[in-house]
């Protein structure tokens, strides 16, 4: 008699290692699985900051621009009618601005911030294409892990292929390997 309890606990031990194995594999791949979700979400999140930040920087330094432009122009302007201007009459046209154009003539020109702007807007960019970079190779590595682990030899055996899928890393589009032409 006692050798067919230690049979049966013996049995009992095999399938019980057995599903305790099957149970840690399924819930790492598992985990797997959830990380490789989030990780993707955190690419569509970055992909999602570039398509809100880039175009209201851009219309923040185009705006700026056409600001400068149109000062400048104003400056300018009075200078030149400053220095065109030769009979009293054209002097008694400026009337009132004749203080604003003897302060003019003696003035420098505004400095053009536009430049900061549009280098602020490159350190931008570049920021936010690090950080697609950054979550892409996260999101490579995740997959990298998670494939390894579903594909291991007694994680292929067990696990359900439909269940657990393996994923595909981040592939850049076609042509994407060349560098792109930048036209001034």
């Amino acid at each position: 008699m006692k050798k067919s309890w230690i049979i049966i606990a013996a049995i009992v031990g095999v399938v019980l290692i057995i599903f305790l194995t099957y149970r840690s594999n399924f819930n790492k791949a598992n985990d797997f699985q959830k990380e490789v979700d989030k990780a993707w979400g955190d690419v569509q999140a970055s992909y999602q900051r570039r398509a809100d930040l880039v175009p209201q920087l851009v219309a923040t330094v185009k705006g700026a621009a056409e600001n400068e432009r149109g000062i400048l122009t104003q400056v300018t302007e009075a200078r030149a009618g400053i220095v065109n201007a030769k009979t009293p009459e054209d002097m008694e046209l400026m009337g009132k601005k004749i203080n604003t154009a003897i302060n003019l003539a003696f003035e420098a020109y505004p400095q053009i911030r536009s430049t900061e702007a549009f280098i602020t807007l490159q350190a931008q960019l570049e920021g936010t294409e690090n950080r697609i970079v950054k979550s892409r190779t996260d999101y490579n590595e995740v997959v990298a892990a998670y494939n390894s682990h579903i594909t291991g030899f007694l994680n292929e055996m067990l696990l359900n292929k439909t269940r657990f899928p393996v994923k595909e890393s981040f592939q850049a589009a076609a042509g994407a390997e060349k560098a792109p032409e930048v036209k001034f």
